[in-house]
């Protein structure tokens, strides 16, 4: 019995059938469409120091909007996954999910390109698939196997994908601000062969995400003054999910207008929830960096469905109706399913297909998870140091170790 509530519970947060949606969730902005291309209507976004994109539509063609549906319906269903195979004592440790967010991961890879680096914190599974690593690798990561993306050695709060510039994965609050902060200088570096102190542009930029949990953080007001400074293309993703572990925002922070918090960086506040206002709040900002105006801010509105993480049941601050609430009006997946119809791309039963191929694609992951082996004892050893680095930046940007193609004096 007890078994049977928890898998009922696990896939009650798995996006509900469009029958079911109600009279206020049925309601969309409007689309137009011309052949495989298309514009969809976006809410007001909110702007501080800044204009903020000056039209409420956002381009996308049929094959953006097919491939971001599919991919926000794996990582609903990988994170329920993961869900269950951690009450089953397959996942052991901590384990954070993101089911509810996915809006926010696939709006900016819709206005980013794998040339921008996103770091962020231990709630990383779906960054890592959004940044191109299988649901095979991730969850076999979960249960620390070697197959899995850091082969066994980071678990649910390190993964990495270096090769798509995804700098994890941190577990500790607050903490990849900063780093996102040097992925910034690294690029405006690397693009104008040392760092102008002012304004000078870059070819790509970094995202640096946490939550508003981790908003107040000494650290992460450091980095936004250095950033400043600097002038450093870096955007602080704020993922504003409603609570800090188990605390509102509104017990826990003065200003809840995360957006305007770092005075004097610009901001702005986007629906979460919808990957198109993210998209084109994504473009907005990376814009502004790349053309060396400094970092940037983006508050993400959005809500996550489980507890902090799998040892927070979620409905001790919290009522199960607020969370069916938001499901019922709010929910990414079904906002973009809607869209998807209206705009004429899919219709429902094609729709239904990609759910159950994705279902086919996530049950052979948690095999292959299960059935992965473990890693080889001797494997804590390796990947520690770098081996025979081709370069080591000197301090006067000049003498160090090696060459490369982009510093001073090569």
């Amino acid at each position: 019995a007890k078994r049977r509530n928890m898998l009922r519970r696990s896939l009650s947060l798995l996006p509900r059938p469009l029958a079911t949606r109600t009279a206020a969730a049925a309601r969309s902005m409007g689309v137009k469409v011309d052949g495989d291309k298309a514009e969809v209507e976006i809410g007001p976004i909110q702007a501080y120091k800044t204009e903020g994109p000056t039209s409420t539509w956002v381009s996308t063609t049929k094959d953006e909007v097919l491939k971001s549906l599919y991919d926000m319906i794996v990582m609903r269903r990988m994170e329920i996954a993961a869900d269950l195979m951690y009450k089953s004592q397959l996942i052991k440790g901590f384990c954070h999910l993101y089911d509810g967010q996915e809006a926010v991961a696939i709006g900016m890879e819709m206005g980013c390109t794998m040339n921008d680096a996103i770091v962020t914190s231990y709630r990383d599974h779906c960054l890592q698939y959004s940044r191109g690593d299988t649901v095979k690798r991730i969850l076999a990561e979960l249960t620390g196997k070697s197959g899995g993306c850091t082969e066994g050695k980071g678990g649910s709060m390190h993964m990495y994908r270096s090769e798509t510039n995804f700098y994890g994965g941190n577990g500790i609050v607050g903490a990849q601000v900063p780093l996102g902060a040097g992925l910034a200088f690294a690029a405006k570096y690397k693009t104008n062969n040392g760092l102008p102190r002012g304004q000078a542009s870059s070819d790509s930029v970094a995202f640096a995400m946490y939550g508003d949990g981790a908003a107040n953080q000494g650290q992460v007001f450091e980095a936004a003054n250095m950033a400043y400074l600097w002038k450093l293309p870096v955007i602080l993703v704020i993922e504003n999910n409603q609570y800090g572990m188990g605390t509102s925002t509104l017990r826990a922070s003065s200003n809840i207008d995360f957006y305007t918090k770092y005075d004097p960086l610009p901001g702005l506040k986007v629906d979460g929830m919808d990957c198109f206002s993210v998209k084109a709040a994504t473009e907005f900002a990376r814009k502004h960096c790349m053309d060396g105006h400094g970092p940037f801010v983006l508050e993400m509105n959005t809500y996550r469905y489980h507890g902090h993480s799998m040892s927070d049941p979620g409905l001790t601050y919290r009522s199960r109706d607020e969370v069916s609430g938001i499901r019922k009006e709010r929910d990414p997946i079904d906002k973009l399913k809607r869209i998807t119809m209206e705009l004429g791309f899919m219709d429902e039963a094609g729709i239904k297909k990609m759910e159950k191929e994705v279902r086919g694609l996530v049950d052979e992951a948690v095999e292959f998870a299960k059935t992965s082996p473990d890693p080889e004892l001797m494997e804590m050893y390796t990947k520690v140091l770098v081996d025979n680095p081709s370069y080591i930046r000197g301090t006067d940007g000049i003498y160090g170790h090696g060459k490369c193609s982009w510093a001073p004096g090569a």
